[in-house]
């Protein structure tokens, strides 16, 4: 009876690892594309205020 407790209590905990694993691999993936973006708008910006700059010539 108590190998198998320790074997259902490995496996509980085997599970729970896995299933947190996909959860940070979730969260990197949204900053990911949190961090993309934010690349993009900020060369935008850039991009924008030169243009400014130089058409005021």
């Amino acid at each position: 009876m108590q190998k198998r407790l320790t074997r259902l209590l490995m496996l509980f905990i085997v599970l729970i690892s896995f299933s947190s694993c996909s959860i940070i691999e979730g969260i990197f993936k949204a900053g990911v594309g949190v961090g993309i973006f934010i690349v993009v708008a900020v060369i935008a910006i850039i991009i924008f205020i030169i243009s400014k700059i130089f058409s005021r010539k």
